[in-house]
């Protein structure tokens, strides 16, 4: 583990421009960055060292690239301190030596030099599971998203996710429906660059009831090489990491294979066998991932207690008519896709009885219409 002197909380100029010069500086990665500050306390110390004092701990063709003010640091200097003093309050910039920096990310491999910061940062406090999944899941699988964030957020965990399309999505809006529920979204991006475009709303929303982060410059747009390292944030942030759904190719693969890599415990849901997305769960479950059914069995797993004052999560349960029964088409139709004609089979209904009543389902939210006339039942917490 890094350490070092922890600073004042805020920057003044020269300090904020240091810590960009640091992270701008060509040939200096942020091994050897965080090898000169463990030596010199600072990035002003860094740039105020002698040349031979820096030879002892760098090579001459860092040494050399230290001397030199890199090209874009004004620019970057002048964007950053516009973004700190023009928010509403709420925008932070955390150095490694911020006492506010995240300490699970602190203590995990490879922390940023820095982090762009908006909304709560007491989001990134206390107990926290990362809960990924596909970019396209199924409607099960959203639901179980939202079902399992809800729960665990209404139980005092936090929801750390990566803001993406679909399961990610879903975790963020699931832990903000819970009374009191916190999320912190880790972007791929500048944190002034939401992508997808589609979730800017979504992402205002998660300043107001919990943080967005990104270790990214401002400006800095969705390249293919930024989301894993993106992943590695989402996974160190959180006690466990809890994944939906996911192909066996999967960016949500890599964030459990990161979160294993820190010594962090992975948890998967189980699905249909017939579902691509189940099996990368699947694999993970093969490999010793610890199944789940219910957001309590997050809570034993990850051996976190529910703090006095909040409610303890449902056990996800099956859809019940107004009388306690579970629907008959909604048991005929068990939880894998399904056509209307396997449906008659199943229940001796009639095409216009099933489909009317597949309709009423559908529209009440119990069942969803997939391509190639199937239909799947959504489950409910």
């Amino acid at each position: 583990m890094l350490r070092l002197d922890k600073g004042k909380v805020g920057m003044d100029r020269d300090e904020l421009w240091a810590w960009l010069r640091l992270l701008l500086t060509p040939h200096v990665g942020p091994v050897t960055a965080r090898r000169l500050l463990a030596n010199l306390g600072s990035p002003q110390a860094i740039f105020s060292a002698s040349p031979a004092a820096l030879a002892s701990l760098v090579s001459a063709r860092e040494v050399a690239a230290l001397s030199e003010v890199p090209p874009d640091l004004h620019p970057q200097g002048v964007a950053t301190q516009k973004w700190l003093s023009e928010g509403p309050g709420d925008r932070h910039l955390l150095t490694l030596a911020d006492p506010r920096y995240p300490a699970r990310m602190l203590a995990a491999t490879n922390p940023p030099l820095m982090l762009f910061a908006q909304g709560q940062l007491a989001a990134v406090q206390g107990p926290a599971v990362a809960l990924v999944g596909s970019r396209h899941p199924t409607p099960q699988g959203t639901d179980n998203a939202r079902a399992f964030a809800r729960a665990l957020a209404q139980a005092g965990v936090t929801i750390v996710s990566g803001l993406a399309r679909g399961i990610d999505a879903a975790a963020h809006e699931g832990a903000m429906d819970a009374p009191e529920g916190r999320t912190v979204a880790v972007l791929g991006t500048g944190i002034d660059v939401i992508y997808p475009k589609a979730h800017a709303a979504l992402a205002q929303r998660i300043t107001q009831h919990g943080l967005l982060l990104s270790e990214f410059l401002l400006g800095t747009g969705p390249l293919p090489a930024h989301f894993p390292k993106r992943n590695r944030i989402v996974a160190a942030l959180a006690q466990g990491t809890l994944v939906v759904e996911a192909a066996v190719q999967s960016g949500s693969l890599i964030t459990a294979r990161l979160a294993l890599d820190m010594g962090r415990e992975v948890l998967a849901i189980p699905g249909s066998i017939h579902s691509p997305q189940s099996r990368g769960c699947h694999a993970l479950i093969r490999q010793g991932a610890k199944l789940v059914e219910t957001a309590q069995d997050v809570l034993e797993e990850l051996r976190v207690e529910v703090p006095e004052g909040r409610a303890e999560p449902a056990t996800l349960m099956q859809p019940e008519d107004d009388e306690g029964t579970v629907d008959p088409i909604l048991g005929a139709m068990g939880y894998d896709p399904v056509s209307q004609e396997a449906l008659s089979a199943r229940t001796g209904w009639g095409p216009a009885e099933l489909g009317a009543r597949l309709l009423e389902l559908e529209l009440l939210g119990q069942v969803a219409r997939l391509p190639g006339q199937l239909f799947q039942r959504v489950g409910a917490a």
